[in-house]
Parts: structure tokens; C-alpha cells; sequence
């Protein structure tokens, strides 16, 4: 099955990172250009980059383009401790995405094994390991979308939450992947999309990609998902994942823990999408990911009009941890994994 995707969320061009900036959807398409570490992390903590694979993507760049003009370094130890500053730095924009944390590894592993060359050849190194970074990313996503077609049933009825398609990847998505690939293969009857509070992913983000690929679908009120499934309208779950722990806890949007627990009691099927770069195995279980809070403007604030009382306390986590006896399966590029995770994930993805 081929197809591309209408647009980029992110390109190397011209020696920076081009990004579609997503704080601007879906009124405009408005592309940036980012040419430091400083902007690159900017990007990320703002989300006008967001989503899993594409903040590890936009990380591994940034790392790069931190690098590039590193000058008057003694040797190797010098130039590797300027990376390993940089990288910190650039994890600290959001600390739940384990893509991030990957990605930045896998840079300082590549350069690290290479200590041999001469510091240019490095940089070279970290920008063409950044690339291939995002360009596996792209396969894995499709594959993840073949493999997901499995668990789809004719006409079916899909449910999603947040944002999970190629602006939050380096192209097709997770469980956007799935719902394209169902779509094309004439398995899809609509999506459902809820909104995503307080942020919107779902209503800005996931609406325009739906449009994009001319998908039917309804936008929803999170509040209405029960109710949807309640009234016989949902055949299937299917959300994204930040961070998967080796017993298949999966942290995830605000939110999709809600979702889990509706879809368990209507009998519904409720799956996650991930690449492996989304597994952390140095993790037994989802009471140990870091959950990222969030400005408290996001729910006191709609737009950029006060909804709520001034110095109101806010409680405001960008995530949830959906326990791994909730979900049916986990759509990976190497196929769908099904409890007991503690053991199939680690025989899947452990090297």
C-alpha cells in the first residue's frame, strides 16, 4: 500500500530544521526555521513541535545543530563533554517522551564509539545519525499502520484521542498510521476524534491531518467518549504513547487512562500504537515515569480569555499512565504484542 503524507512536520533543509509550527493550526501553516539548540528546545517545551517520535527527531537535530560550532576544544574528552551539556540540556524540555531521552543516547552512543575521528567528522557523524533517525522513524510508522490493520474490523468505528499522526511523527503517525492504513484499505468507516483538553491536540491537530487525508470523522468533547461507547458508536480504541515500561504501563496524554477504563467496561478493545524507540525497558512499571505538569494558564485560560477566578489552585498533568491490564495489544513495527507484556515486550525489543 503506498501513499505520502500532504505535508512535513519536519525537514532538514538548507543546514536547519524546518518545522511546521503546530501552535498555529489550523488557522495557518506557518514553517520555522531552527538553526541552535536554544531553539530547538524552545520549540519543544512550546510544543511547535510535539508528539513522541518527532520531539526525539527534532532533539536529535538540535544536538547537532548545538555542536556544529563548537570551537577551541582539547580533544575528544572536551568536545564529548560539550555534548553531553547539550544533550541534558535539550532533555530537559520535556521529560515524560522517552524518544527524547532515546534519541540524544543514541547521538551520544554513535559519537562516543566513533572517538577516534577528528572533531568535524563527529559533527558530520551526529547530523547523518540525526537523519537516520528521521528516516527510520518514517518506516517504522508505516510499518506500525500495516501491522495495525489486524486488529481493524470491517467498517469499523475508531476512537482516538490526542495527536498521533504525521505532525506528531516523522510521517503517517502511530495510531493515526492505523486509521490511514484502514482508511486506504477500505476498513474504515469513521473516527471519532475527541478534543483533548485543555490544549486541543485532537481539535486543532488531529482534525486537520483527518481533513488532509479526506477521512470521515466527528469531533467530540472528551466528556462524550462514555457516552459514545455506551450507545453502541465505538468498535475500537486506538491512542499513541510517550512511554511504554516494561510490564506495558503506557504514559500517555491526559486522558487515555479515562478512555481504558470506559473501554474495558463496554467491552471494547482499547490499543496503543508505538515504535520501539517508545518502549523503556529500564523501567518496570509506570509509577516510576516522570509526568510532566504544565503551565497553569492552559486551564484557567481559554484562548487568551480567563475562564476561571484568579489565584484559583490548578492541577495540570500533561499525562497519565494507562496500566498495562488495560490494553489489548501493542501495535509495534514488529507487530502487535499482547500480555503477558512483562515478558513479550522484553522477548520483541530487548537486543
Amino acid at each position: 500500500m503506498t501513499f505520502t503524507s500532504p505535508f512535513k512536520s519536519l525537514e532538514w533543509q538548507n543546514d536547519r530544521l524546518r518545522i511546521l509550527d503546530q501552535t498555529f493550526l489550523p488557522e495557518r501553516e506557518v514553517y520555522a526555521d531552527l538553526d541552535s539548540a536554544g531553539q530547538v528546545w524552545e520549540a519543544i517545551k512550546k510544543l511547535r513541535v510535539r508528539g513522541a517520535p518527532a520531539i526525539g527527531i527534532a532533539g536529535a537535530y538540535g544536538l547537532y545543530l548545538g555542536i556544529r560550532e563548537l570551537t577551541n576544544l582539547n580533544g575528544f574528552d572536551s568536545f564529548y563533554r560539550e555534548c553531553k551539556r547539550i544533550s541534558d540540556y535539550l532533555n530537559s524540555s520535556r521529560p515524560t517522551a522517552v524518544n527524547l531521552s532515546w534519541a540524544l543516547q543514541r547521538m551520544m552512543d554513535v559519537i562516543y564509539a566513533k572517538k577516534d575521528q577528528s572533531i568535524d567528522e563527529l559533527k558530520q557523524l551526529a547530523l547523518q545519525t540525526a537523519k537516520t533517525i528521521h528516516d527510520e522513524d518514517r518506516r517504522l510508522c508505516k510499518s506500525i499502520g500495516e501491522h495495525g490493520l489486524e486488529i481493524v474490523p470491517d467498517r469499523a468505528r475508531i476512537l482516538t484521542h490526542c495527536n498521533t499522526g504525521g505532525l506528531a511523527t516523522g510521517e503517517f503517525g502511530t495510531a493515526f498510521s492505523v486509521i490511514l492504513h484502514a482508511f486506504h484499505a477500505g476498513k474504515l468507516e469513521h473516527v471519532w476524534v475527541d478534543e483533548t483538553r485543555p490544549l486541543l491536540q485532537g481539535a486543532r491537530l488531529t482534525t486537520w491531518e483527518l481533513q488532509q487525508a479526506e477521512i470521515p470523522f466527528t469531533l467530540n468533547i472528551d466528556s462524550a467518549a462514555g457516552f459514545l461507547m455506551q450507545t453502541g458508536k465505538v468498535d475500537l480504541v486506538i491512542t499513541g504513547a510517550d512511554r511504554i515500561t516494561a510490564n506495558g504501563d503506557a504514559a500517555n496524554k491526559i486522558g487515555t487512562y479515562t478512555l481504558a477504563v470506559l473501554a474495558k467496561e463496554h467491552d471494547i478493545p482499547f490499543y496503543i500504537a508505538a515504535p520501539y524507540s517508545t518502549i523503556d525497558l529500564k523501567l518496570e512499571n509506570g509509577e516510576s515515569i516522570e509526568i510532566e505538569l504544565r503551565d497553569e494558564d492552559e486551564v484557567t485560560h481559554f484562548g487568551n480569555k480567563r475562564t476561571a477566578p484568579k489565584k484559583v489552585e490548578v492541577y495540570n498533568p500533561a499525562f497519565d499512565v494507562t496500566p498495562g491490564r488495560l490494553i489489548s495489544g501493542i501495535i509495534t513495527e514488529k507487530g502487535i504484542v499482547h500480555p503477558d507484556y512483562s515478558k513479550s515486550l522484553r522477548t520483541l525489543f530487548q537486543d
